[in-house]
């Protein structure tokens, strides 16, 4: 019975270690387990993982260009290829005068009694009087074009509502100054230049006395545009007067196109010739 008290105290001992020993290992099987699942999330074949890249500098291309974040909507235009400008050109973003998209204007102005329908094409006829021939030159920088600067009689005089404003000496029996001026059309801009033609000689009547009225004289095109040329009836004193009259638009790159209105009253018929001179001596800048 002693060897047996003696014998089963070792025992217990045993069984305590090897439990323990058990709980060590299974602790450690468990970790081990957790790692190697862990690590197995990736590909099987997958290698170890290098440095990861910088983003390149560059935004990445879905094969269309995309306009730079300053540029307006309204020229923003897609294309297959990136673009090689992130600024647009000179042409693209000068203000340009936009035509009107019907002749609603054109039919408003037909229908005013005092403005007959257009005629057919008729040259300017050369206008009595004596040419002129001085060199001078007058330049209009808002309309873009220049002109004949006229000697004496005529002067230079304040250009409101013009950009440029020669005169003739204030004459009796005359209602109005006689005047060659340009500046930009200051109506609105038809998609043929002969219908702004029309609209920019009705809009002269503005600058003859009250119930004048036009009677067309030529209507030809210029070069980058058209004239016309007119008589413009009224009455000074209960008697029936006259002025002769031509009024061009010519297209200007980037702008509105450049008027240029000549009027000169039949008590000045000596000086008519320089309508001609006048308009014919165009240029743009």
């Amino acid at each position: 019975m002693k060897r047996s008290r003696i014998g089963d105290l070792p025992m217990r001992v045993i069984y305590r270690i090897l439990a323990a020993v058990i709980v060590v290992v299974l602790a450690a099987v468990a970790v081990v387990v957790g790692f190697v699942m862990s690590g197995s999330s990736g590909q099987p074949d997958e290698g170890p993982p290098g440095p990861i890249a910088a983003p390149s500098a560059a935004t990445p291309s879905s094969g269309v260009s995309s306009p730079p974040p300053s540029a307006p909507a309204s020229s923003a235009v897609s294309s297959s290829s990136p673009s090689t400008s992130s600024s647009a050109s000179p042409s693209q973003t000068a203000a340009l005068a936009t035509p009107a998209p019907d002749r609603s204007a054109v039919v408003a102005a037909l229908a005013d009694p005092r403005v007959p329908d257009l005629p057919r094409d008729k040259r300017l006829a050369l206008l009595p009087g004596k040419p002129y021939k001085g060199k001078a030159r007058l330049q209009d920088n808002k309309a873009g074009v220049s002109l004949a600067r006229f000697g004496k009689p005529w002067k230079l005089y304040g250009a409101s509502p013009f950009s440029t404003k020669q005169v003739l000496p204030a004459a009796k029996g005359a209602a109005h100054r006689a005047m060659i001026v340009s500046c930009p059309v200051p109506i609105q801009v038809q998609q043929d230049p002969k219908d702004t033609a029309l609209l920019a000689a009705r809009w002269t009547l503005n600058h003859h006395p009250k119930g004048s009225k036009i009677a067309w004289t030529a209507s030809q095109p210029i070069k980058g545009g058209w004239l016309l040329a007119y008589r413009v009836k009224y009455e000074v004193k209960g008697k029936p007067h006259f002025s002769q009259a031509a009024v061009t638009v010519t297209e200007v790159p980037d702008a509105k196109p450049a008027m240029l209105f000549v009027t000169i009253p039949d008590v000045q018929r000596s000086h008519w010739r320089d309508i001609n001179t006048a308009v014919s001596s165009l240029r743009l800048k």
